[in-house]
């Protein structure tokens, strides 16, 4: 019952006291020309071929058999989503009929545009032409509800700039900045750290109505990194790459725990709301999009690397997640719970439900509650 309560919680945001509007919205602009983005030169610089065989020698049978079976699982899943659920964001399987949410703010096609990618290298032409028309023909921008700034930026602003750099269809490119542009205005804060929910049609932001304080999630303003900075190199407006390394910057400035990034941030005052840490669900993204900026930078971006690495040493001084609870009592002289000892947390985490979302894997995160 309490997992269904936070679930639902989280599907109906509420916008507090002081949330953020549009008004004060930074108009893009564009200082530089947009970045040419040639698709037959990229794929000539990578290692293996994006469509096709890998180069090397004849492939094992065993390897084929696997591949063609994925192919096959893929196939399957998009022949029922597009019998039953096409345009919905999700296919619900056991009642065979689409289901739309309130995660995207009216936006359609979650679904489409996230298989976008998988349906091209799997080589299903047929399939990918389908998803490619809809996003063409029946994608609609001009929404006016509340979304989930973290959701609408890895599903579908990721799912359409991966799309563009496989296969270079300018479609791709000018709804992902279009989109992008209706997610500025969630920075619109006092330390620029933007708010977890926004209405794409007015501006408008606010924190999720769970979240301690009125705080913004790691896992959310720190996933926005790797999309923001392609936005700026095929807009030529650098706004977008402006704001997440501000978050950079916030998160360098404050002082961390321990030596770790708690889950909740004040985007008011910049300060952690409480030392609420996990590297499951709250955190878990952040962390890898560090690693994944350093090597999308061709292992340039040295700071995204060095927070990376800090973390990481701290990672292995907490050893496994089983002796974390233990870790803390010594290393903090604190237990976990008031009054509950070590074990019992231990245990505690093992009996814990499966979380309900990406953002609810309460599990770790007890765990690391000084």
């Amino acid at each position: 019952a309490a997992s269904s309560k936070r679930e639902r919680h989280q599907r109906r945001p509420q916008g507090p006291p002081g949330a953020g509007t549009a008004n004060a919205a930074e108009t893009p602009r564009q200082t530089r020309a947009p970045f040419r983005f040639d698709c037959a030169a990229f794929r000539q610089r990578l290692r293996h071929p994006v469509l096709g065989r890998r180069r090397g020698g004849p492939e094992e049978p065993e390897l084929r058999s696997w591949r063609l079976k994925i192919k096959e699982m893929m196939k399957f899943a998009w022949d029922n989503y597009k019998q039953y659920a096409m345009g919905k964001n999700e296919l619900r399987p056991l009642t065979k009929n689409g289901h739309i949410g309130n995660m995207f703010g009216g936006l359609r096609g979650a679904t489409v545009v996230d298989a976008l990618d998988t349906l091209y290298v799997m080589e299903l032409q047929e399939e990918f032409q389908e998803a490619k028309n809809w996003v063409e023909q029946s994608f609609d921008l001009n929404v006016n509800g509340e979304a989930s700034l973290f959701e609408v930026n890895i599903r579908y602003i990721g799912g359409l700039l991966a799309a563009f750099y496989l296969t270079g269809e300018e479609v791709f490119k000018s709804k992902a900045l279009e989109l992008g542009e209706k997610l500025l205005p969630a920075f619109n804060t006092p330390t620029g750290i933007p708010r977890g929910v926004i209405n794409l049609g007015s501006g408008m932001s606010w924190s999720w109505g769970w979240a301690s304080a009125g705080s913004s999630i790691l896992a959310e303003f720190g996933s926005l990194h790797l999309e923001f900075l392609h936005l700026s190199e095929l807009s030529g407006n650098p706004v977008y790459a402006e704001k997440v390394m501000n978050i950079r910057k916030v998160l360098n400035r404050i002082e961390k725990p321990q030596g770790l990034y708690p889950n909740f941030l004040s985007p008011v005052t910049g300060n952690w709301v409480q030392h609420h840490v996990s590297i499951g669900g709250l955190g878990d993204s952040f962390y890898e999009y560090l690693i994944k900026s350093w090597l999308m930078s061709d292992k340039k971006d040295m700071e995204a690397k060095s927070m990376y690495d800090r973390a990481l040493e701290v990672r292995k001084e907490l050893g496994s997640i089983a002796s974390t609870a233990v870790f803390l009592e010594e290393k903090l002289r604190a237990q976990i719970v008031p009054g509950v000892s070590s074990a019992t947390v231990k245990l505690g985490f093992k009996l814990l439900p499966e979380s309900a979302s990406h953002l609810t894997d309460w599990r770790q995160s007890l765990l690391f509650q000084p």
